[in-house]
């Protein structure tokens, strides 16, 4: 299995700011693209954020102009720098990572990290 190892998660007062971090693991085909969902108290998983293999990014409209995501390709991370948190940004964030293998779509997730936004 790919492995997705988070980080960068905490506690952060309004208005602050943290940097995620998600390392991919044992993939031996290409990560077609990376992202970051969220969930509060219900069981739905939001897209926050992705980006492909090749930089296109697409964006939650909640958080635009406050988080941007990016990947190092050649090592296989994906951070998402969140900036002007607030209160509502609070929830466990996932990291994900899409591999097409054989014409058939693959999803792996990280174990999530909790963000807290609050004063």
């Amino acid at each position: 299995q790919v492995q997705l190892v988070e980080s960068g998660g905490g506690l952060v007062q309004p208005g602050g700011s943290l940097r995620l971090s998600c390392a991919a693991s044992g993939s031996i085909f290409p990560i077609y693209t990376m992202a970051w969902y969220r969930q509060t108290s219900g069981n739905q998983r939001d897209l926050v954020a992705s980006i492909t293999r090749g930089g296109t990014t697409d964006y939650l409209d909640s958080i635009k102009g406050r988080f941007t995501i990016s990947r190092d390709n050649a090592k296989n991370t994906v951070y998402l720098q969140m900036n002007s948190l607030k209160p509502e940004d609070t929830a466990v964030y996932y990291c994900n990572a899409r591999i097409l293998v054989v014409a058939t779509w693959y999803d792996y997730w990280g174990q999530g990290t909790q963000v807290t936004v609050s004063s």
